[in-house]
């Protein structure tokens, strides 16, 4: 009879049942210590292994777990380079054009403030690369700093603006209190121990820039335009810290933050009506500040200097007149790094702060002055890019805000020396001798980079992509 389909046909084994098979024999190989596994097929040939030292029972396979500190640490190990890679992979996406220039004026700032000082030190038997050390280690410090703030992000520091803005108003305060240091007749420093001294005005530039681009920056309307409610509390904002500053009293810093204030209620986009309404406003501050005799008699000196230069060489006027004789004398090529004689001589006082650009103009010449002011052009037009692909609100009015402080400074620091402005106490960004104003700009430069880490994407308002136009 014929198997029925679909079924195999099992072979009578001899001396069996039909049906069913013998299992087959264990050829295993004998492993000390180890059970067979049921099922597993075995391979033919292989010897069995023994635990490496001989003699041993146990095989490779069970000879225990492995001593903790010889792969524990690797999974740690490896968790902590990832998150390492993390926290710097923002400062892969840095400009590094930008970074360029700002180290290329840091580098020319130190020349040039250890030409200025050096002969007066030399004069007076002190180390003559006194400055020159200072000046290094500030410019080393600012780099840490642009690091650290270009890889917070710009959501940590949108954060982070309102505690940036209440410290630098209790510093501003600290200095009016009896911490605060006199120089020059300006109560505008706070000493600290190994003779290390601060300049809270210089911070309170990126504090106001902060928290100004983060109340205008979060404006909930449709075309994100500022409602005079939000322009009524970035006033209220920017007041006390001009205010403070002009108590010191520095008055061209107060005009600057002034300056900062207004470009960034333009920049986000205020209605033409309310900025006419601002600007009668401030018009009629400055005229009762003017007639109530506010300024003090030296600052009406330099204005009067300013207006009628040959009035006053000898006293208000001496400076100015002294900085462009030594631009002047500069020429095309320069007279040498160190051989300035106006330089050496003394003749221009604080070179190594607010008349470092009459240095580059006698020593490096015309040429030097055009490389200054080229790369310093580098730097705004840099922030301006950033701030025209600002992927948010925020991002956009806080590297405009830093173009406009860098492009402001640097025309008033650069225009007292040749006579276009009156005399004042900004310094050159990135250039001028000082540890509180290197940090500061360092700060801005990283804030800038933070803001160009971040991914692309939203808009931001037409006067600052107007502005920022290339």
């Amino acid at each position: 009879m014929s198997a029925p389909a679909g079924r195999l046909n099992r072979a009578r084994p001899p001396g069996g049942r039909p049906g069913r098979r013998r299992p087959a024999p264990d050829r295993r190989p004998d492993l000390p210590g180890l059970a067979p596994l049921p099922g597993l097929a075995p391979l033919p040939g292989l010897a069995p292994v023994r635990p490496p030292g001989g003699g041993g029972t146990r095989p490779a396979w069970d000879a225990g777990p492995a001593p903790r500190g010889a792969l524990a640490g690797r999974p740690r190990r490896g968790r902590l380079a990832r998150r390492a890679l993390a926290v710097l992979a923002p400062a892969l996406r840095f400009d590094w054009v930008l970074i360029a220039a700002v180290f290329a004026l840091g580098v020319l700032g130190v020349l040039l403030v250890w030409s200025a000082s050096a002969p007066a030190l030399a004069q007076a038997g002190a180390d003559p690369h006194l400055y020159l050390d200072k000046q290094l280690l500030n410019l080393v410090i600012g780099a840490l700093l642009l690091v650290g703030a270009g890889v917070a992000g710009g959501s940590r520091l949108r954060a982070l603006a309102p505690l940036g803005y209440a410290a630098a108003v209790l510093a501003l305060l600290a200095v009016l209190s009896p911490l605060g240091t006199s120089v020059n007749g300006a109560r505008a420093w706070i000493s600290l121990p190994a003779g290390f001294q601060v300049e809270p005005s210089e911070y309170a530039k990126l504090g106001l820039i902060l928290i100004l681009s983060r109340i205008l920056g979060g404006v909930p309307t449709a075309d994100r335009r500022p409602r005079p409610r939000d322009v009524a509390i970035a006033i209220g904002c920017a007041a006390p810290v001009i205010g403070l500053v002009a108590a010191e009293p520095a008055l061209g810093v107060a005009l600057l933050l002034a300056v900062l204030a207004g470009g960034l209620i333009v920049l986000a986009g205020t209605r033409p009506r309310l900025l006419a309404g601002l600007c009668g406003a401030g018009a009629l501050l400055g005229l009762a500040a003017w007639r109530s005799r506010l300024l003090r008699p030296y600052q009406l000196q330099r204005l009067a200097a300013f207006v009628h230069p040959s009035s006053d060489l000898a006293g208000a006027g001496y400076s100015a007149a002294q900085a462009r004789i030594a631009i002047g004398s500069g020429g095309l090529l320069g007279q040498g790094l160190f051989h300035g004689q106006l330089v050496a001589g003394g003749f221009v006082p604080e070179l190594p702060t607010d008349f470092v650009f009459t240095v580059a103009g006698e020593e490096l010449g015309f040429a030097g002055a055009v490389l200054i002011v080229m790369l310093l052009a580098v730097v705004v037009w840099r922030a301006l890019r950033i701030a025209a692909r600002a992927p948010d609100q925020f991002g956009a009015l806080l590297a405009g805000g830093i173009a406009i402080w860098f492009t402001v400074q640097s025309f008033v620091n650069i225009g007292m020396t040749v006579g276009l402005v009156p005399v004042t106490g900004l310094p050159l960004p990135f250039v001028s001798y000082g540890g509180s104003a290197m940090f500061a700009d360092m700060l801005a430069v990283g804030a800038l980079q933070a803001i160009r880490a971040r991914p692309a994407a939203g808009a931001i308002s037409r006067p600052a992509r107007l502005l920022a136009h290339r």
